[in-house]
């Protein structure tokens, strides 16, 4: 972030405040919402001097010209993360989808998103019987598969 700043690149990077464990403590870190992203507004002939910063990987880009998140989707996250509500990321799945636990007892285990919402739903199938059963999860505990 230092070096886009130093390039007067108007930068943000959203963070989320967790608990850090380690053998002698705890401490509160924050961690960024997007892990791997940082946005930034700049115009296409300063793509090069951003993608030479120190830890830029790629921009992200549709058919070689940049892509472009809309201002508003920006502007919620901003508000979002200045809100001082709880908040935590979580994967865009949709209901039907098919998605692997990625936490918890179940972890490793596939199945289908049946329901989102507080009470969400993975149902786990035994295809071949034509049976399956359905658990209630957290969709922070799921991945699309």
């Amino acid at each position: 972030m230092a070096q886009l700043q130093e390039k007067t690149v108007e930068a943000f990077c959203p963070t989320i405040t967790r608990w850090s464990r380690w053998k002698d403590r705890k401490k509160r870190l924050d961690w960024p919402l997007f892990p791997g992203y940082c946005f930034v507004r700049i115009a296409p002939e300063h793509a090069l001097a951003v993608r030479k910063c120190t830890g830029v990987v790629r921009l992200m880009t549709n058919q070689g010209v940049l892509a472009a998140v809309p201002d508003r989707e920006i502007e919620d996250i901003r508000t979002l993360v200045t809100s001082g509500m709880a908040y935590d990321p979580c994967p865009l799945i949709a209901i039907g989808d098919r998605v692997e636990v990625v936490r918890g007892p179940l972890k490793g285990a596939a199945g289908w998103l049946t329901r989102k919402g507080p009470h969400s739903r993975l149902v786990l199938a035994v295809t071949l019987l034509g049976l399956g059963v359905s658990l209630q999860c957290e969709a922070a505990d799921v991945r699309p598969f």
